[in-house]
């Protein structure tokens, strides 16, 4: 994989480097959340550089980036080790996100636009494909917009605010076993259901989806069987 940098100014190598930072570091949180980096793996900044294509600058910001929000953990004359998310911290961060997502889908039931709806199952469509495709970065991305998206038509940035930043410490490694399986498109197929009940009207229904479709965390999206 080789990273071109966004031109944020034609004339600025910091916007470069900027852009490529971000780049890779999206790119390396995805696999770390997906699973393909593995808790207890040991990365290096010239490895790192080398697999991404792009020199040791960008890599290293991201890497302590990384680091800042929980994902790496330094390692003196060593680089960096891939933390660790207990299946207890999965749980806590399960109930914290059932209590922010699941009482929104009452208040949106019968009440998302026919626009709305047209760009979540657009984002909904994506992730089914993406899961099948086994492209885990596209995957999360698409999987975090239409969330935050859906949460966004309450009006409430705060609450998409901090469901973003819980949904940035969640780790699903069982993401990968579950595209080997073909596990992972059931899951995908929920997004565009439930758009539909919210268009339906079906406050129940729709509170019922969301409610089992965050129970995944912790659950099969963690490698574990649900109760």
């Amino acid at each position: 994989m080789t990273y071109q940098g966004a031109r944020m100014s034609d004339s600025s190598p910091l916007a470069q480097v900027v852009s490529l930072r971000e780049q890779v570091e999206r790119a390396m949180s995805s696999r770390i959340v997906a699973g393909e980096y593995e808790p207890g793996a040991v990365l290096t900044v010239p490895t790192m550089a080398a697999e991404f294509g792009v020199s040791a600058t960008p890599v290293r910001e991201a890497m302590l980036n990384l680091a800042r929000r929980g994902f790496l953990a330094p390692m003196r004359n060593r680089g960096f080790r891939v933390t660790e998310v207990s299946l207890d911290e999965l749980r806590q961060l399960r109930e914290v996100r059932l209590l922010l997502e699941v009482p929104p889908m009452r208040q949106l039931a019968g009440q998302v636009s026919a626009e709305a709806a047209g760009r979540l199952r657009e984002l909904a469509a994506e992730i089914v494909r993406a899961g099948d495709e086994g492209r885990f970065q596209d995957y999360l991305e698409a999987d975090t917009a239409f969330h935050l998206t859906l949460l966004g038509l309450t009006g409430n940035q705060f609450l998409v605010s901090l469901v973003g930043e819980l949904r940035q410490q969640t780790r699903l490694t069982g993401l990968v076993e579950l595209a080997e399986q073909g596990a992972l498109t059931e899951s995908a197929l929920e997004h565009a259901e439930l758009v539909q009940l919210l268009l339906d009207g079906e406050a129940d229904a729709a509170t019922a989806l969301m409610r089992r479709h965050i129970g995944h965390v912790g659950g099969i999206w963690s490698g574990e069987h649900e109760d």
